[in-house]
């Protein structure tokens, strides 16, 4: 099984790198958007948010499993296909973001039909 992950090439003050919904948030969070890119935003989220579940918070708790990350497994193509609107969204406002791809991206802790969440290896 392949995964990729679009993130930040920068790493976030703890530790990982930052992934493209993140970087999308923070710009809205922060009241970057343009009316258009905060309708496109707010749609794009919104269809993730019914298209795929959302492991549990707990996942992400920075003691429990320090750095985890989400990976969609390359078999979501439907998922996939979106991303480059996030892409071009992102690069608007200059904030940097690469895809990544891996075979083993760490130790797996939570996986569904189209994605996987780990703690990447040391």
């Amino acid at each position: 099984m392949a995964y990729v992950r679009f993130e930040s090439p920068q790493r976030h003050e703890r530790g990982h790198f930052p992934g493209v919904f993140a970087l999308a948030n923070g710009l809205a969070g922060a009241g970057r958007l343009t009316a258009a890119q905060q309708r496109f935003w707010r749609a794009g989220n919104d269809w993730y948010d019914a298209a795929y579940p959302t492991p549990d918070a707990a996942f992400y708790d920075p003691e429990r499993y320090p750095g985890a990350v989400s990976w969609f497994k390359t078999t979501a193509t439907h998922l996939i296909e979106r991303i480059p609107g996030y892409l071009e969204l992102l690069a608007a406002h200059g904030v940097p973001c690469r895809e990544v791809r891996s075979a083993d991206p760490g130790r797996v802790i939570y996986e569904d039909e189209v994605q996987i969440v780990v703690v990447p290896h040391d």
